[in-house]
C-alpha cells in the first residue's frame, strides 16, 4: 500500500438510539463525539438511525402489504395474453 493515500481505520462505535444497541467495530468513518466502552476505553461514536437491533427485516416485524395482488394488477393491466 502506498504510504499518506489511505484513510485511517480504526475501533469506532455505532449506535442506534432508537433500539438501544450498540457494538465496537473497525471503519474508515470518524467523528468529534466519543463514549467511553464497556473495556474502559473511549472511542469515537456515530449515531445511526437504523441498525440491524431496530430494522423490521431483521427483527421480524415486517409486514408484507399487498392490498390487491400483483398477479391481479398485472393481469388486469395486460390482460391474461397467452394462456389457452
Amino acid at each position: 500500500m502506498k504510504p499518506g493515500i489511505h484513510p485511517s481505520y480504526g475501533p469506532v462505535v455505532f449506535r442506534d438510539a432508537a433500539a438501544d444497541f450498540a457494538f465496537l467495530t473497525r471503519s474508515t468513518a470518524t467523528s468529534d463525539r466519543t463514549i467511553v466502552w464497556e473495556d474502559g476505553h473511549t472511542y469515537p461514536v456515530i449515531d445511526v438511525e437504523i441498525s440491524s437491533a431496530s430494522h423490521p427485516f431483521y427483527t421480524g416485524r415486517q409486514r408484507v402489504v399487498d392490498t390487491e395482488g400483483r398477479v391481479q394488477l398485472f393481469e388486469r393491466r395486460y390482460g391474461k395474453r397467452g394462456r389457452a
